[in-house]
């Protein structure tokens, strides 16, 4: 189990997709871990995953919400978290179709978040933004879409995925720097080395590929980040990335 002195480790579940989820959970608590990120497909039958996690003793403090269910239905995401005990609502993703072009597209959107904040925060919950690479990609005045956001949407709190801030050609550390005290959780993922694990669309177990966790893990101390999220994009062996990834971390 877990000691004390540990920062929480939790694992997303999206990255179990093509696994069985009640092995998947199983194999979670054997390890020690104690909780899980959820995502859309769990919140469909919400007492089947109430029951799953009480099975196994895991909570799910975090859980990805579409940006669709969030401003159009939030009565019904607040009816989520209660079902689940989710304490940070954060929105994953958008299509490239949703995208802003400009800085005036991440501005309106920013807008549309500080809305979508309002019934998440009055009932007691954080709420955060969780990026992938194109958020840390110019726009045509220099300035990048995730400033764009954090800077117009101050309630935003920020779940930073490390390994795609990698990927868009950023250091890590920088925006773990940038954003202490916003930051609510981080992704800990790896990128395997150019030309490697393509059969994974290119990710690593966490401490097998590319990115510099010796000086990661000094700045996620430092910016005190109080959980750490374990996922892979698309593993073959969910239990070998649990199981490598969980070692690596609590050796930071």
């Amino acid at each position: 189990m877990q000691t004390e002195s540990m920062i929480p480790i939790s694992y997303q579940l999206y990255s179990s997709r093509n696994f069985d989820l009640d092995e998947t959970l199983a194999m979670l608590a054997s390890l020690g871990i104690e909780a899980v990120e959820g995502h859309t497909p769990l919140y469909e039958d919400l007492e089947a995953t109430r029951r799953r996690l009480d099975t196994h003793g895991l909570s799910m403090p975090t859980g990805h919400f579409s940006i669709e269910l969030v401003e159009q239905d939030p009565a019904h995401c607040l009816k989520i978290t209660r079902a689940l005990q989710v304490e940070s609502v954060l929105v994953p993703y958008l299509t490239p179709e949703q995208r802003p072009l400009d800085a005036e597209g991440w501005l309106q959107l920013a807008g549309r978040l500080t809305e979508m904040a309002k019934p998440i925060l009055d009932a007691g919950l954080n709420f955060g933004w969780h990026n992938h690479d194109f958020e840390f990609t110019p726009c045509a005045d220099g300035t990048l879409p995730i400033e764009y956001l954090t800077d117009a949407c101050p309630e935003l709190g920020l779940e930073l995925d490390l390994a795609w801030i990698h990927v868009a050609g950023h250091d890590p550390v920088a925006w773990i720097e940038r954003f202490a005290g916003r930051t609510l959780a981080v992704h800990v993922k790896d990128r395997a080395p150019e030309g490697e694990n393509t059969d994974e669309d290119g990710w690593a177990d966490v401490g097998y590929g590319v990115m510099n966790w010796e000086l990661i893990s000094a700045a996620l101390k430092s910016a005190r980040v109080p959980r750490y999220i374990l996922e892979h994009d698309n593993p073959r062996d969910a239990e070998r990335f649990a199981e490598r990834s969980v070692a690596t971390v609590r050796n930071f």
